[in-house]
């Protein structure tokens, strides 16, 4: 138990250090500090889980996780075309990991945080462009 509990440290430290750049943030106060924190950790928390379920349930619906903004860019940035059904959460997730670099090789096992946090945030920057550019040719 002891080294699930400092692995999970491990992974969460990662992430604030080289995710969230942590470090280079100028917080000034103890209370910018605090709030900084508390949004990381839930960043932290949503992408672990969703590596974890991506492991223990990868069948389920991938519209459980991702809404259909963010399936749709994940599509429009790897190249991908729209499954006939709804795709699982596996294959959305591995579609997320590869835009934050794995390379889904043979032998290379499932994504992790470290891969599918950069491509999480690829695909929400889509997302956010894919909306502001409806938004502007609605008028």
């Amino acid at each position: 138990m002891t080294g699930i509990a400092r692995w999970e440290i491990e992974i969460l430290f990662h992430l604030l250090k080289n995710g969230c750049r942590i470090e280079t943030r100028q917080l000034g106060t103890i209370d910018r500090l605090q709030r900084t924190s508390a949004l990381y950790l839930i960043v932290y928390w949503r992408i672990a889980r969703l590596m974890r379920f991506g492991r223990i349930c990868p069948d389920l619906p991938a519209d459980r996780f991702f809404h259909q903004g963010g399936g749709h860019a994940t599509r429009l940035l790897t190249q991908k075309k729209p499954p006939a059904d709804v795709p699982t959460l596996k294959q959305v997730l591995r579609l997320v990991a590869r835009l934050g670099g794995f390379l889904a090789r043979k032998g290379d096992g499932e994504p992790g945080v470290k891969t599918i946090w950069p491509g999480w945030q690829r695909v929400i920057d889509c997302a956010g462009s894919l909306q502001f550019m409806r938004k502007v040719a609605a008028g």
